[in-house]
């Protein structure tokens, strides 16, 4: 049996910029980190003594007989897309630390981790650069998915980084090389809260990428904080501007399109600003789902107060990005 372990993402700054429509015209660049909360994927081929050919295992039981009648898309596209067919039954588990469809990058954490698992069950390998690169062909081509592209990426190579996509179509990865204590320093500015809500983010991604054009302005800034911010990171000076460049690309991601936000959203932040947040944004497409907060770690508890109906849930950096967590 393989399980496949695989980082979910927090974006920063430069989400939008990472769309295909975009980023082959004008090139794009985001800056996120992979955490301590996981995708895990078990496959294995299934013996032939059962009735069933095939058992995938999500937040449905599914047995049966053929690829085709699989009900889990990217399993169903992913198994085909990898050369998998009907000669050899296979049984796939999926377990999550964290909701699906909550804007931290779950169903692109998903492909990653699948492909990783299934690789690895034919006794291929595959380095992290061809792992984001299947991913992304998954999602994008054969499921014909609105996503960007940051997400695969991030979740196969793990860690702190600015990711650049070309025109080209390709993307490289820089690490963002800053000493222990920095990292160390930022991440205890930083709170995550779960709204209790999921959506589907395709639907608003779509509705993002049919206006790119008019919000040219709006993108083109939302790149240059991704620069600034890796600036004052790498610097020695105070991170509160991390927080204003933040609450700076709320207000710029809220203009992009109807539906990025919401009114009970809006509430959240609102209250998180008035009790000492200096910044936050939505994670993923937008609407619903985790937020994340820039708040000074004197203040954190304020915050936490005045929106303790909500889940916070903690978190650490991670570095590894996706690989095996057994055999």
């Amino acid at each position: 049996m393989i399980i496949s372990r695989t980082p979910y993402r927090i974006s920063f700054f430069g989400g939008g910029t990472d769309y295909p429509a975009w980023y082959l015209k004008e090139g794009g660049a985001v800056l996120s980190t992979t955490i301590d909360k996981y995708c895990y994927i078990s496959a294995r081929a299934l013996p032939p003594f059962f009735s069933e050919r095939h058992r995938i295992v999500w937040s449905h039981i599914e047995t049966v007989n053929s690829l085709s009648e699989i009900l889990h898309p990217a399993v169903r596209e992913g198994l085909k897309f990898l050369g998998f067919t009907n000669a050899t039954g296979v049984e796939i588990h999926h377990q999550g630390d964290l909701p699906a469809r909550s804007g931290i990058g779950s169903s692109s954490t998903f492909a990653v981790g699948l492909i990783r698992a299934l690789s690895s069950l034919r006794g291929d390998t595959i380095n992290k650069y061809e792992l984001a690169r299947k991913a992304l062909e998954l999602e994008q081509n054969v499921l014909k998915e609105s996503v960007g592209s940051q997400d695969q990426v991030a979740a196969a190579y793990g860690g702190l980084n600015i990711i650049h996509f070309l025109q080209d179509g390709s993307f490289r990865v820089d690490p963002l090389k800053i000493p222990a204590a920095r990292a160390e320093e930022f991440e205890k500015h930083l709170l995550l809260l779960y709204t209790g809500t999921s959506r589907l983010g395709g639907e608003i991604a779509a509705s993002v990428i049919a206006g790119l054009r008019d919000k040219a302005s709006e993108l083109r800034r939302m790149r240059q904080l991704v620069d600034e911010a890796a600036g004052i990171l790498s610097g020695g000076g105070s991170l509160d501007k991390i927080g204003e460049l933040l609450h700076e690309t709320w207000r710029l991601k809220r203009g992009l399109a109807e539906g990025v936000s919401s009114s009970e959203v809006d509430e959240i932040y609102r209250i998180a600003r008035k009790q000492g947040a200096l910044g936050g944004k939505l994670l993923g497409a937008g609407a619903k789902g985790f937020m994340l907060f820039f708040v000074p770690p004197d203040r954190q508890a304020a915050v936490q107060h005045a929106l303790d109906r909500f889940v916070w849930g903690p978190f650490r950096f991670e570095t590894e990005g996706s690989g095996s967590a057994a055999n």
